[in-house]
């Protein structure tokens, strides 16, 4: 698929492959080894069969979740299921920026590294201030770099992915949002990004390796990141359990 419509290339300013993980569980050497397994076109998830959910409280309220590929789409979150044995995305939740014929593009939204913006960006201008990590966007082609933007207001040549959210794909827009000090909590940035064909995906989830959910800014932006797999893969079996009761009765 076309780079042109997912992000622009920079020079790293230090090896990316080097940059410790927090607690994503991916070692940091390992890092150029997953983007040559992602890229491979053929290649698919695996998924292991895992013991039925744990019952747990149905009171909260949830969102809409699904396992049909149907539901796929630009502003959805991927969040990997249990049984999801692909190291590159275990324990993931990822964020869709693409989906087309081109082929569906997304970013891994947990896995935060201890890098900062002014070590990986060069040559853009406010960058070199900025003490907030990047993230790991995906196994595939790490000098891609990405940005997401949370907004009320429309942001002109910016993709909306979901409410309140934009997709950050130009030199020019990362330089006006480094040069505007747009807090952490509004501006992410990410290396790399996960990469499929829609088939591919599409096989993936009827094989039970993804649940479906829609996107929104609090959770794509989330302040603890570390834990978001944790708490989207809670709401599935917080779902499972109500369904579970519904038949039940």
């Amino acid at each position: 698929m076309s780079l042109a419509k997912v992000g622009f290339l920079v020079l790293l300013a230090g090896a990316v492959a080097q940059a410790q993980l927090g607690t994503s569980g991916i070692p940091a050497s390992s890092v150029q080894t997953q983007r040559i397994a992602m890229a491979a076109p053929n290649s698919q998830a695996r998924v292991v069969p895992t013991a039925a959910p744990r019952a747990v409280s149905a009171a909260a309220l949830l969102p809409v979740q699904s396992k049909n590929p149907k539901e796929l789409g630009v502003g959805k979150l991927l969040v990997a299921s249990r049984g999801l044995g692909d190291p590159n995305f275990t324990k993931t939740v990822i964020l869709l920026v693409q989906f087309d014929a081109e082929g569906v593009v997304g970013l891994i939204l947990n896995r935060r590294t201890e890098m900062p913006i002014s070590q990986v960006i060069e040559g853009i201008k406010g960058a070199k201030d900025r003490a907030d990590p990047v993230y790991l966007g995906g196994p595939v082609d790490l000098q891609v770099i990405l940005g997401l933007r949370k907004s009320q207001a429309k942001i002109e040549g910016a993709k909306q992915i979901c409410d309140q959210v934009y997709q950050i794909s130009s030199k020019a827009q990362m330089e006006q949002i480094m040069s505007d000090k747009v807090p952490p909590t509004a501006v992410h940035v990410y290396v790399g990004y996960a990469g499929w064909t829609k088939d591919q995906l599409r096989k993936e989830m009827e094989m039970g390796g993804w649940f479906v959910f829609p996107g929104d800014a609090e959770t794509v932006f989330s302040a603890d990141p570390e834990s978001l797999w944790e708490q989207m893969i809670r709401k599935t079996e917080l779902q499972f359990a109500r369904n579970e009761t519904a038949r039940g009765d």
